[in-house]
């Protein structure tokens, strides 16, 4: 096996297991409305899941590992895009928020710090931080 496929096929899972997490938490509530299946199926297409592994995601996510990102900025990224998807549907229950801290410190996340991480993040969203920079430079900032 080549370089390239190993990189390439590292990237791939990463990408299915980003999404998988994201689809845990649009499923949290026990259900995906419509806005949260335009905005997985968008998310899909950005990060190149084909419609066969898409649906293998939507029917058991929970096969597919976080896969969690190396650095800061690619953590809040991804904090970026669970957040916005619990986000969609305006009525954020409690459920939604235990499932967004637990795949927060899966993300790489400390536990000590992830509950005021995803309040601050549900913060910003709410109060409508749409880019993924203004987002992570508030929340870097969040302590000053």
């Amino acid at each position: 096996m080549s370089i390239k496929d190993l990189y390439s096929s590292g990237f791939v899972a990463r990408n299915q297991g980003h999404f998988a997490a994201i689809v845990r938490v649009a499923l949290s509530d026990g259900k995906i409305v419509e806005e949260e299946k335009l905005f997985l199926q968008r998310l899909a297409k950005k990060l190149n899941i084909g419609e066969v592994v898409y649906a293998e995601i939507l029917e058991n996510p929970t096969n597919y590992p976080i896969n969690p990102p190396t650095t800061y900025n690619r953590r809040l990224e991804r904090l970026f895009d669970l957040v916005r998807i619990v986000y969609v549907d305006l009525e954020i229950k409690e459920k939604q928020i235990t499932m967004l801290e637990r795949i927060g410190v899966g993300l790489g996340f400390a536990p000590a710090n992830v509950e005021f991480i995803v309040q601050k993040a549900l913060q910003l969203i709410k109060e409508g931080v749409l880019d993924v920079d203004t987002f992570s430079e508030e929340i870097k900032n969040m302590n000053r």
